[in-house]
C-alpha cells in the first residue's frame, strides 16, 4: 500500500511537471510568434514607405479599402500631365480672349477667340516677326527716312522717338516697336526690307496665310484702323508663339525698359518704357509673375494685349480684345492679364494641396503603437 501511494504521487508529480513544462513551451512559442508577427508588420511598413518615395519605382500606389482612399495616387509633376485648368474667360473686362500653353501650344481656355477683332498694334509682332527674319545684322545702322513720318504725324500715330534723318542701330529700332510701339520703326523696317509699306504688308499676309492665321488680314504694318485690318485672339495667339521662338524678340518683348545707343541726334540715346509694364506696380501673379506683353488700342479696337506669364513652372500666352477703355483709364486690359494668370496659380495651389493631402491619407505617419493597423491598411493582413 505504501509502495502504492508512494507510485500515486510520483505519478502526479510528474503531471504536474508535465503540465509546467507544456505551459513554458506554449508561452515560448506565443512569443516567438508575437515577435515574428511585429518583425513581418515593421518590414512591409518600411517597404512600403521606401518604395513610396524611391524615384526609381512606380508612383503608383493604390490604398486599401478600409480608408476609403482606392484611387491611385500619382503626382503631376512626375508624370509631366497639366493639372487640371478651368479658367473662367467669360467675365473678363475683354470679351475676346485665349489662353494657350506655350511649349505644347495647348488651348487651355478661349471665349470668341475665332471671332473678329481689330488687332491695333498687336499688329506690331507681326512686323517685329518680318524684321527679324530679314535681317542678317541686328547691329547695322539705317537712316530713317523723312518721308515716313509726315502720314504718322497726321494719324497720331504712336511713336517711339525718333526723328527724320536720324541714324539708328536695327536692334534699337526693334526695341522701338516692341516696347513703346512706334510706328515710324515699323516703316523703317518695311522701306528698308521691301522698299515700301504695300510691298511688306504683302509679306505679312503672305506670313499670315504660312502660319494658318486663316482669320486675319492686314492692310498696313502699325495697326492704325482699317476696317479691311483684322485678326482673331487664336490668330495672335499663334503668332505670338511663333515669334517667342526667337530670342532677340524676347528679350526685347520681355524688357520693361530699354535704353538706344546714342545716335546723331540722340547723343544721350533715347529710353523706351513697355506700354504694358508702365501701367503695373509689379509683375507678380499668385504662383508667378507676367514676363512680357504687347499692348494695342484703337477706339475701335478697345484695350488690347498679347502677354506671356510664367505661373508654377509653366509658361502660358494670353491674348485679350477689346476692353473697354483708353490710355487714359484704367487698364482693364491689364487687368484681365493678372487676374486670369492668378486664377491659373490659385488653381495649381490647390492642386498641389489636394495631392499632398491624397498622399498624406494613403501613408498616415508611423506610430510605435499601431503597427497592427498599419499592417492592415497596407493590405498585409496577418
Amino acid at each position: 500500500m505504501k509502495n502504492t501511494g508512494r507510485n500515486v504521487r510520483l505519478r502526479q508529480q510528474y503531471r504536474r511537471k508535465k503540465r509546467k513544462r507544456r505551459k513554458k513551451r506554449v508561452l515560448t512559442e506565443a512569443v516567438f510568434l508575437m515577435a515574428a508577427i511585429f518583425v513581418v508588420c515593421f518590414g512591409a511598413i518600411l517597404i512600403v514607405l521606401f518604395f513610396a518615395d524611391d524615384p526609381g519605382t512606380s508612383t503608383k500606389l493604390r490604398t486599401a479599402p478600409e480608408n476609403g482612399y482606392s484611387e491611385s495616387v500619382v503626382p503631376d509633376s512626375e508624370n509631366h500631365v497639366f493639372p487640371e485648368i478651368n479658367v473662367d474667360l467669360e467675365h473678363l473686362y475683354s470679351p475676346y480672349a485665349i489662353l494657350v500653353e506655350l511649349d505644347s501650344g495647348k488651348v487651355l481656355a478661349e471665349h470668341n477667340s475665332g471671332d473678329k477683332i481689330y488687332p491695333a498694334s498687336l499688329t506690331k509682332i507681326m512686323t517685329a516677326v518680318l524684321a527679324i527674319e530679314n535681317t542678317d545684322d541686328m547691329s547695322q545702322t539705317v537712316t530713317l527716312p523723312y518721308e515716313i513720318f509726315e502720314p504718322l504725324y497726321a494719324e497720331n500715330a504712336s511713336m517711339a522717338g525718333f526723328l527724320p534723318g536720324e541714324e539708328a542701330v536695327l536692334k534699337d529700332l526693334l526695341y522701338g516697336i516692341l516696347l513703346p510701339s512706334g510706328a515710324e520703326c515699323c516703316m523703317a523696317f518695311a522701306d528698308r526690307i521691301a522698299g515700301s509699306e504695300e510691298a511688306f504688308v504683302d509679306m505679312m499676309n503672305e506670313k499670315a496665310a504660312e502660319m494658318g492665321m486663316s482669320g486675319t488680314h492686314f492692310c498696313n504694318v502699325t495697326g492704325l484702323h482699317d476696317p479691311d485690318h483684322y485678326s482673331t485672339v487664336k490668330d495672335i495667339s499663334v503668332l505670338l508663339r511663333y515669334a517667342l521662338q526667337y530670342e532677340v524678340f524676347r528679350q526685347a518683348f520681355s524688357s520693361s525698359c530699354y535704353t538706344t545707343q546714342p545716335t546723331n541726334l540722340h547723343q544721350d540715346g533715347i529710353t523706351f518704357h513697355s506700354t504694358m509694364f508702365k501701367y503695373m506696380d509689379n509683375a507678380e501673379v499668385i504662383g508667378g509673375k507676367i514676363i512680357g506683353g504687347k499692348t494695342g488700342y484703337t477706339e475701335e479696337a478697345g484695350l488690347c494685349l498679347a502677354s506671356l506669364a510664367e505661373v508654377g513652372g509653366r509658361e502660358y500666352i494670353l491674348v485679350t480684345a477689346k476692353a473697354k477703355g483708353t490710355h487714359q483709364t484704367e487698364q482693364f486690359h491689364i487687368l484681365d492679364a493678372i487676374n486670369v494668370y492668378s486664377q491659373i496659380g490659385e488653381l495649381n495651389v490647390t492642386s498641389e494641396r489636394r495631392s499632398e493631402n491624397e498622399r498624406s491619407r494613403s501613408f498616415p505617419s508611423a506610430s510605435w503603437t499601431d503597427f497592427p493597423t498599419r499592417c492592415r491598411a497596407t493590405g498585409n493582413i496577418l
